[in-house]
């Protein structure tokens, strides 16, 4: 007798409990940190079900992450390189791929402007030593900067200036803090910046900053991660975005 009140118990208490949060991985590269925070707190409202774990860093340095194992549903990447290798190294479901924003690449330098940077061909004098870029190797952003400065002629003269980091946001906080006189960084991280940061020109580039998104091969949660990638991609999604300065696919 005992014995079946105790598991009758046990059954009420089980039906009583809320079911478990299904647990959803995003990485994203850091320049959409803001607007996938605010996304988050959109779909979760909409999926009170689904717990959303945000991961932000440089794409490469997430494409990293994802060969060593890390346990990911959803990325989404400032480039096409880094999903390009993603898909070569099997690790995207290449059917759900999709582009959901555009940005655009930025001269931009602390709201003082000490160096007194006005363009491109500004960076050359003497009175700027420090020009802070995203790593070309593993930050989306650097490998713009790189491409965009080659075809302009100056890459090779302005190296000795660079100061690489780790990823876009790095370089805007070394704006935002003074650190540096100049640096690039995307239009949306600019505007992030506030009044501490002011932009002196929009980079010309033959593609434009392009970002796919898509599910893992080995997500473990692919149905809530289709289900988030649909939001990004729908009119309320995009609404959101464009509240950052992403423009549309």
């Amino acid at each position: 007798m005992l014995k079946k009140s105790l598991l009758t118990l046990t059954l009420v208490l089980a039906l009583a409990l809320p079911a478990a949060a299904a647990q959803l991985t995003v990485s994203a590269a850091a320049s959409l940190t803001d607007a996938f925070n605010a996304v988050k707190t959109a779909y979760q409202k909409e999926h009170p079900g689904v717990t959303l774990n945000m991961n932000f860093a440089a794409s490469g340095a997430l494409l990293s992450q994802m060969e060593q194992g890390a346990p990911v549903d959803v990325f989404a990447s400032a480039n096409q390189k880094t999903m390009d290798k993603a898909v070569g190294k099997k690790l995207i479901d290449t059917a759900t791929r999709v582009n959901f924003a555009q940005n655009s690449l930025v001269l931009a330098v602390p709201a003082a402007n000490p160096a007194k940077v006005k363009d491109l061909a500004s960076l050359k004098g003497a009175g700027v030593k420090t020009i802070a870029i995203g790593n070309p190797e593993t930050v989306p952003a650097g490998a713009y900067t790189k491409t965009a400065l080659t075809k302009a002629g100056v890459w090779d003269t302005l190296k000795a200036k660079f100061i690489m980091a780790e990823s876009v946001r790095q370089v805007l906080n070394y704006l935002t803090r003074g650190e540096v006189d100049c640096g690039f960084v995307y239009g949306t991280d600019a505007t992030q910046g506030g009044d501490k940061v002011a932009v002196m020109a929009e980079i010309p580039l033959e593609k434009p900053v392009s970002y796919p998104i898509a599910v893992l091969s080995n997500a473990a949660n692919k149905k809530d991660a289709a289900s988030f990638i649909a939001f990004v991609t729908s009119p309320k999604g995009q609404e959101i975005l464009a509240k950052f300065g992403f423009k549309k696919p």
